[in-house]
């Protein structure tokens, strides 16, 4: 009798701590484009010091150089590195046998976000051009269901946003590109007088600064469960062949996701409650050495990026992404080794919902099965 009742209670202590474990909240944040190589090895030098993509070499390499790669990468993103590396779990660093990659055949951004949102690839979905996304978001899954309803929001630097996510059958509120919501408080005022007085260099997208700040006055005065922010000045600055500013967005991105961060952790209704899950929608061209400048595949070049037509292989190197998380359910892996297999972008929607206890064959079973990986 009391060894069953020692069962018992010990069962009791295993559910309650694996009920603790459970994650209420997720925020996933993206940062466009920003390669593997300098979230792994910092800044590199022969870009760096490469006056045909920089204005301020001298200030970068002041900022961000070392001679070792792990302090260059350190000071480029010291909260990646210093925070979520060490707390929770990380793939891509490909020098380290640490492998993620796009599934999606085009390597760009809407096809890329659609897979990371639906957890499906679409090989219909070949362009940038705003169209309805047919695949439904786990956002938009999860605002359907009685736990999450109205507890779901986007922010975003892209305008292209409301179609990936498409706000016309979700009725997602996506706060995205230059569109100027009606504003809740003060601070909002005056982030839509400064958007409309400080215009952006693209056509697009604004500058991620907005992002970051509506996205937080949205979530400090209405607490969110599930929130997708997506930045994009590091993709905008690499088209444009701007290493320098390039690195500074890279780097300034780092600093709000610790922002944002640290109000989680200062909030009741977060405060060890919350999955940080950070990845990107496409990699980038390493060599040879403009091609950091672009990203596309063999399909995409040839299909549609006739500009990129000197490259008949593609972009080689685009397809490879990274991720990072820490929060609730996410073991403290730091570097995870892959070995000869990569993890792949569409996995990371059913991830998200296996570490809020939901079942994605659920939703979808056509999903991406969850990485074992990033759930402890």
């Amino acid at each position: 009798m009391k060894r069953l009742v020692l069962l018992v209670s010990l069962l009791f202590t295993i559910n309650l701590l694996a009920a603790d474990l459970k994650a209420r909240n997720v925020f996933l944040l993206t940062v466009d484009g920003l390669r593997w190589q300098e979230v792994f090895r910092g800044l590199d030098e022969s870009l760096a010091s490469n006056t045909e993509y920089n204005k301020r070499s001298k200030d970068i390499k002041a900022l961000y150089w070392t001679d070792s790669k792990e302090e260059r990468a350190q000071s480029l993103m010291p909260f990646l590195h210093g925070t979520v590396l060490q707390k929770g779990t990380v793939v891509g660093n490909r020098d380290k046998n640490s492998c993620a990659r796009v599934a999606n055949p085009w390597y760009f951004s809407y096809p890329g976000y659609s897979e990371i949102l639906t957890g499906v690839v679409d090989e219909a979905l070949d362009s940038n051009e705003k169209i309805w996304n047919p695949n439904e978001s786990f956002l938009e899954k999860l605002n359907t269901s009685k736990n999450y309803e109205g507890k779901v929001a986007a922010f975003t630097s892209w305008d292209v946003f409301p179609y990936i996510l498409n706000v016309e059958r979700s009725g997602l509120p996506v706060n995205a590109g230059q569109k100027v919501d009606p504003p809740a408080n003060e601070l909002e005022r005056i982030l839509n007088r400064l958007q409309d007085d400080i215009p952006s260099p693209w056509e697009t997208a604004r500058f991620d600064a907005f992002t970051h700040h509506y996205a937080l006055s949205y979530i400090k005065n209405r607490h969110p469960r599930i929130v997708y922010i997506s930045f994009d000045e590091t993709d905008d600055f690499a088209h444009d062949g701007r290493y320098d500013e390039y690195l500074m967005a890279a780097n300034r991105a780092d600093r709000f996701i610790e922002e944002l961060w640290q109000f989680i952790q200062s909030d009741a209704d977060y405060k060890d409650q919350t999955i940080l899950f950070i990845t990107v929608d496409h990699g980038r061209g390493e060599e040879p050495e403009e091609t950091w400048r672009h990203h596309g595949s063999k399909r995409s070049v040839a299909k549609y990026e006739q500009y990129l037509a000197q490259y008949p292989d593609g972009i080689v190197g685009s397809e490879a992404v990274w991720m990072a998380a820490m929060g609730p359910g996410i073991p403290a892996h730091g570097l995870v080794v892959t070995g000869d297999k990569c993890l792949t972008s569409k996995r990371i929607a059913a991830t998200l919902l296996k570490l809020l206890g939901e079942d994605y064959r659920l939703f979808n079973p056509e999903m991406g099965v969850p990485m074992q990986e990033f759930i402890q």
